[in-house]
């Protein structure tokens, strides 16, 4: 197996190339104890300083190609993406993902920059670094998280932790006096870029919260926060305050109205329904008045049956006709 020659290193001082001899020193094979991937999510992911990777084996440089094609198999490769990871979103948790999907067998370390740092580089963050750490060890893709991670990594650094490949954006990430902070990871080989969910940040997230400031100030009052923990001024909770009782009272007519339009359509379904059944009943009235009363209805032919009985009995019987004799004059 190729090992990695002790003078081969870039002017940044990351190894750059492998070596198909072995050192000159004899050395006995020795087992990868690398970490491995977690199997199962029933407990967050470890900090690097509780499972830091002992490994004594040599940790050969790969190229990219050869990790997607499962090299080596008798260790996971070991791949780093950083980040500040304020307000942990699904943006974040894709890019995770994507990194955690480079390879066939990849092992997943995670560095997040302390509070000092990040609020001398970038800003400050919502989240506290206590905080941030703990988002990142319950993402299902995570394997490791380094805690306090440099802003620009070091030759040292990725030899602590035995990195294989590290995975960002491909926009270059101009910080901390440079253009590029991931320029001598590149010309090292090293970069794999990972892509950006459009439409959510960090950034994104804050200026909602900005641009709607007095929305989630009255929320927040309203379920229990005081002024004070809202940083809101004596003027501004009275406004919020009455904002809400005027919203309460607005909700209470619309309650009423919405009550009183559902009773106007329970009437008028009732209504309806009351006129149907009377014109259904007047149809059927009708219909047997005409059949009794009409013209050819039972009460004309009833009454024509009775005034010809009673024609028949008041008229006289008629004699019945005399008959000639036949023999000699009556």
């Amino acid at each position: 197996m190729p090992v990695l020659s002790i003078d081969a290193e870039s002017e940044t001082g990351i190894p750059k190339s492998l070596s198909n001899e072995p050192p000159s020193e004899t050395m006995e094979e020795i087992e990868h104890t690398c970490p491995q991937p977690r199997l199962t999510l029933t407990a967050p992911a470890p900090f690097a300083d509780e499972t830091s990777c002992q490994c004594q084996a040599p940790h050969e440089k790969l190229t990219i190609a050869q990790a997607r094609l499962g090299t080596p198999v008798d260790r996971p490769v070991r791949v780093y993406a950083d980040g500040i990871f304020d307000l942990f979103h699904s943006g974040h948790a894709r890019a995770l993902m994507q990194a955690k999907t480079l390879f066939p067998n990849s092992y997943l370390l995670v560095g997040v920059c302390s509070d000092d740092l990040t609020h001398k580089f970038k800003g400050f963050t919502v989240m506290n670094e206590a905080e941030r750490y703990e988002a990142l060890r319950h993402c299902r893709y995570v394997d490791e998280v380094i805690r306090d991670a440099p802003w620009t990594l070091t030759p040292e650094f990725l030899e602590k932790h035995k990195i294989d490949f590290v995975a960002h954006d491909d926009i270059p990430y101009s910080s901390a006096g440079s253009d590029d902070v991931y320029k001598h990871i590149k010309e090292a080989g090293m970069f794999v870029p990972t892509q950006r969910t459009e439409g959510i940040s960090t950034s994104d997230i804050i200026t909602r919260i900005v641009r709607d400031y007095d929305v989630y100030a009255r929320r927040n009052l309203q379920r229990g926060y005081t002024a004070k923990e809202l940083n809101v001024s004596f003027i501004n909770e009275k406004k919020y305050r009455f904002q809400n009782q005027v919203d309460k009272m607005k909700e209470k007519v619309k309650n009423v109205e919405e009550r009183s339009k559902e009773f106007v359509n329970k009437v008028e379904e009732k209504s309806h329904d009351l006129i149907q059944k009377w014109e259904e009943k007047s149809r059927e009235f009708i219909g047997n008045f005409l059949e009794l009363f009409g013209p050819d209805g039972a009460w004309k032919q009833m009454f024509q049956e009775r005034s010809s009985r009673m024609l028949q009995a008041l008229s006289p019987k008629q004699s019945p006709p005399r008959t000639w004799a036949r023999h000699g004059g009556f």
